[in-house]
Parts: C-alpha cells; structure tokens; sequence
C-alpha cells in the first residue's frame, strides 16, 4: 500500500490563509465548511483553525511570534522564479525573513512567514556550480 504523508497545519483563518496562499501561486482549495487542502507538487497540507488543530492533538499550537515549529523548503527552478516569488509574497501580505541571497557560490534562496508566521524557504541549486567531491 502506498504511503502518503499529509500535513496539519493551524491557522487563524482558514478563508484567508486560502486566498493568501493562492494569490502566491499555490493551489489551495476549500474542503468542507472549516478546513483547506494546500496543494504544492505531490505534498498536501492541510489547513484547519487552530481550534481544531488543538482538539485532535492534545495540545497548544505554538506562537509563531516567538518560535518556529517547522520550516517548509521548496526547490525552485531558477533564481528569477525566487524573485518573483517573494514579491507575490510581500504583495499577498507575507513577511520576508531571508532577502534572496546567494549562499556558498551555487545555492540561491530566500525565506518568508505566511499570514500565521510559519515559515517558508525557497531555494535554487545550481548543480553546475556544486563542488565536485
């Protein structure tokens, strides 16, 4: 059988953690009256109040303001497509936390906070400039 892993993640508000998320270019969709599906490639997370969230695990969900829970990386195809990016980021009301920026001489990237304060990281790999072992 197939293993597939969703990921649960809290937000304030799922109405507007759904139009925030689409309008940087992912695929979120309402599912039901209380939760979204976030789609990005083969990985889905789910988006569901935090009320909820706390219900079915037994716990606090952490303040963002004061910590991170998690980071989520995405491979980017080309520097130009962090850039544009991180515009629709800050234009959809996200924060930046990692101007895009060179690293080691062949990794580009950046890194933002959605409206909940999770945190997001893109990043570039140019293989042609990777050290060789």
């Amino acid at each position: 059988m197939p293993q597939e892993i969703w990921i649960n993640l809290p937000v304030k508000d799922v109405e507007k953690s759904t139009a925030f998320f689409n309008e940087i270019g992912f695929q979120a969709v309402s599912v039901g009256n209380e939760r979204a599906k976030l789609s990005i490639g083969q990985t889905a997370i789910l988006l569901f109040p935090e009320s909820a969230f706390e219900k079915f695990t037994g716990s606090k969900t952490a303040d963002t303001s004061h910590s991170a829970e998690v980071i989520f990386s995405i491979g980017a195809e080309s520097r130009e497509e962090i850039d544009t990016f991180i515009q629709k980021v800050e234009f959809a009301g996200g924060s930046i936390f990692a101007k895009p920026s060179e690293s080691d001489g062949w990794m580009y990237g950046a890194g933002f906070a959605d409206l909940d304060g999770h945190r997001w990281n893109l990043l570039y790999m140019d293989e042609s400039k990777m050290p060789k072992k």
